[in-house]
């Protein structure tokens, strides 16, 4: 009877034991099916993270080809007046000249100088970084057909040559007041704006119809990060 229940003790140690090898089997699988699915599962999200990333700097690259190509880019006109007066003495009489001069300033980006180091992309925030030339200030182009003088002093400018040297003076004069008030802070932010715009829309237009949803942002040299 003894020998009976050792018996059957030994047997069930036995199967007690292959069960226990079995599940250990089955967890150890388990395991390794969980750690493989796992590191499939990072491997693929890596690649694709490499896919779009190279993705969007492939079609940044593009972009700044095509912009290459227009060479110059005219984001802001602006048309400005200029008042000057000038006066001249001679043989005790006096001439006076007063003039108003129109004018048409272009604001302008040199396409050509941006470079593939000023294309940036972070992965970290998903954000394409442009850095931009300094804004150049064209002009001005004088309106000749709107441009006016005053005249005073007909006596003066009749016997001289006073009224020649009094309109070169107010032209060189009213030049330079269109150019400082082309640069006067307010016209060249807006010129500023207007360009980093119109450089973002020129990313991110081909970005969004390759399906990538990129962050574009356009800055001066000099401009503030961020």
């Amino acid at each position: 009877m003894a020998g009976n229940m050792t018996s059957e003790e030994n047997g069930k140690d036995r199967l007690a034991a292959r069960l226990t090898r079995r599940i250990a089997l089955v967890a150890a699988l388990v395991v390794l099916v969980v750690g493989l699915v796992w590191a499939a599962a990072w491997w693929a999200g890596r690649s694709l993270d490499q896919r779009m990333e190279g993705t969007v700097e492939s079609v940044a690259t593009a972009s700044l080809q095509s912009l290459h190509e227009q060479a110059r880019l005219v984001p802001f006109v602006a048309r400005f007046v200029a008042v000057t007066t000038s006066e001249q003495q001679r043989f005790g009489l006096t001439a006076k000249q007063t003039m108003i001069l129109p004018g048409l300033v272009r604001y302008e980006v040199d396409l050509a100088a941006i470079r593939q180091q000023d294309v940036v992309w972070n992965e970290a925030d998903k954000t394409l970084t442009v850095t931009l030339p300094p804004l150049e200030v064209t002009g001005p182009q004088i309106d000749l057909k709107q441009m006016q003088a005053y005249d005073g002093g007909g006596l003066l400018m009749a016997l001289t040559d006073a009224e020649k040297t009094l309109d070169a003076a107010n032209r060189a004069r009213g030049q330079a007041e269109l150019v400082a008030q082309a640069r006067a802070e307010v016209p060249m932010r807006l010129a500023r704006n207007a360009a980093k715009s119109a450089i973002e829309r020129s990313f991110v237009m081909p970005l969004r119809a390759a399906g990538l949803d990129a962050r574009v942002v356009a800055r001066f040299e000099g401009d503030p990060a961020g």
